[in-house]
């Protein structure tokens, strides 16, 4: 039984060999709770022996062992998971933002037999070789890759730095070789910052990778001598990363030796307290930081001690709720297993983890925090705050939502495509700050898409006339009804020529956006995005108002973060 045991540890490399077995077993006989371990570990490699050798047809056991871990750690919560060696790049990528490749992003094309150039880093080995937004792939490092997927793709468009990558594209119907020369590619998590109207610094952040703390330092110093008075961090879409620097960035402005976060957990190594340690930089610029649905973990600590601090006015949507704290631990032949091992708490004593998975249904769904158990907490200057899951902002505004035609146009990647051609056709384009589609080219870009082949969108409007004569049929009411449902479905038919006239400036910034990134990379494409971002100019306004700026902050002023109701709406 000891060897059984030993070789599903091995196999399942889900545990690794954290004891010697045969110095265990006896007090594993005195507890019933390990026993039932080595017992269930013993049934499961016996079954898994079994299948091998009986299965009616062949079995990948790689694959059916990764099956058997993911599921079980599924049934913990979605932050534990399993990464196999062959992943731990992908894994490197999301916490150091750092790889060797050729520094661009790829997709799907507009048919499944290519996959494409969607952006590229300017001065990166990509942008080096020629590559352009557009360019279809036929072969990349000798390998054939149409019909491949994205992810295959990108896989052979990294590599080692200080090595060549040749790569065949097609672009407007011609083949063209190239070679980049792949290097360390080092993604900026402050893609861009700017002073805004005058006086206000604006930073975007959009993940907590290495070192980018001292990345906001830097933009925070460069925007004051710009002339910034007060600073916008935008943290909206950011979904978290490593703690040390969500730690590090609150510390820039809040005081030293104020406590940030307090960690608990069921094993007492994992219960800490951790408090700002450095001098801070700014411990007075008036700031915002934005948040919204997607702000998750780190992001949530940054946006959530400010606010238990008083130190930030928080604009936005409630945050995500993810309060767990994630420990990456070496398993056996170069795997990882990232578990969850304790809860975060802000300054206010408040958790922010929104969901309760340790208690689940009779189906196993899991539930919101109710509001029978919903607690308030103080900031530091005696706001009412409560808990619940995520981070109310102190202004809430109501999320701008994309019209049907224009989700229908962006599924199709039509905005992208007609910007590729524009930029093609016109060598001169206006910069972010002062370009803009006119009526004419507007007017073009309607045309592109009546003529884009299998373009078609569905009205939710019109979905739900054929719902409601689906119900009539089922309920006797349509025959007596057939002119009602022949007018209703004659009246609000999608019509191409109307829909994208009814939503003309919704539309035209996605397109002016799409030509902003092409032709001028994604600070090109952010920068003009902020001419059309209503949350930004909110913000803006909070900051230029300081009676309205401090009464959120001193309580004098009505905090929708203060609102029971808000703070544990799902919705929101």
């Amino acid at each position: 039984m000891r060897k059984s045991i030993v070789r599903i540890l091995k196999v399942a490399g889900i545990i690794g060999i954290a004891f010697t077995l045969g110095a265990c077993f006896t007090a594993f006989k005195g507890d019933k709770k390990n026993f039932e371990v080595v017992q269930n570990l013993d049934i499961f490699h016996s079954l898994f022996k079994e299948l091998s050798m009986s299965y009616v047809d062949d079995i990948d056991s790689k694959k059916l062992i990764k099956t058997a871990i993911d599921n079980m750690l599924k049934s913990l919560d979605p932050y534990t998971n399993y990464i196999p060696h062959e992943d731990m790049e992908d894994f490197k990528l999301q916490t150091t933002g750092e790889y060797g490749g050729v520094g661009s992003i790829i997709s799907l094309s507009d048919t499944s037999l290519y996959v494409m150039v969607r952006e590229v880093y300017p001065d990166m080995p990509a942008h080096k070789a020629g590559l352009k937004p557009g360019d279809r792939f036929i072969e990349v490092a000798g390998v054939d890759v149409r019909n491949k997927s994205v992810s295959d793709v990108s896989d052979l468009l990294r590599g080692k730095p200080d090595t060549d990558c040749k790569i065949k594209l097609l672009r407007d119907g011609k083949e063209i070789s190239t070679v980049a020369h792949r290097q360390k590619i080092q993604l900026n998590a402050v893609p861009y910052s700017t002073v805004l109207d005058g006086n206000v610094g604006y930073i975007l952040l959009t993940s907590f990778t290495t070192n980018c703390a001292e990345e906001v330092a830097r933009n925070v110093k460069s925007l004051k001598e710009q002339g910034a008075t007060s600073l916008i961090l935008d943290l909206r879409a950011n979904p978290g990363g490593l703690l040390d620097e969500s730690l590090k960035l609150a510390n820039l402005f809040i005081p030293r030796g104020s406590k940030i976060l307090t960690t608990k957990g069921r094993v007492q190594i994992n219960n800490r307290t951790y408090t700002a340690t450095a001098n801070p930089l700014d411990t007075i610029i008036p700031m915002v930081v934005m948040v919204n649905r997607a702000s998750a973990s780190a992001a949530e600590i940054v946006s959530g001690s400010l606010q238990d601090m008083d130190r930030a006015v928080i604009i936005g949507q409630r945050s995500y709720g993810k309060g767990l704290v994630q420990t990456t631990r070496e398993i056996e032949y170069n795997n990882a297993l990232k578990l969850t091992t304790a809860k975060y708490y802000i300054p206010s004593g408040r958790c922010i983890q929104a969901l309760d998975y340790s208690h689940r249904d009779e189906s196993g769904a899991v539930g919101y925090v109710p509001d029978s158990l919903i607690s308030e907490f103080k900031t530091l200057h005696g706001r009412t705050v409560y808990d619940g899951g995520g981070i109310s902002p102190d202004i809430y505004l109501e999320p701008e939502k994309y019209s049907n035609i224009s989700v229908s146009l962006l599924a199709f990647n039509i905005p992208f495509f007609y910007a590729v051609d524009y930029v093609r056709t016109h060598p001169q384009v206006a910069d972010y700050k002062t370009f803009s589609l006119s009526d004419a080219e507007f007017a073009d870009f309607c045309k592109y898409v009546a003529n884009y082949p299998k373009f078609e969108y569905k009205s939710r409007t019109f979905e739900a006339v054929k719902a409601l004569e689906k119900a009539a049929k089922s309920d006797k009411y349509f025959d007596e009804n057939t002119a009602l449902f022949d007018q209703l479905r004659t009246s609000l038919k999608p019509q191409l020529e109307k829909d994208l006239e009814i939503n003309k400036d919704e539309i035209k910034e996605l397109v002016e956006s799409e030509i902003m990134v092409n032709k001028y990379y994604r600070a090109g494409g952010l920068a003009h995005g902020l001419r059309y971002d209503k949350e930004v100019d909110e913000a803006i306004k909070v900051l230029k108002d300081k009676a309205r700026y401090e009464g959120l902050l001193n309580g004098t002023v009505k905090s929708h973060a203060g609102d029971k109701r808000m703070s544990n709406s799902k919705t929101n």
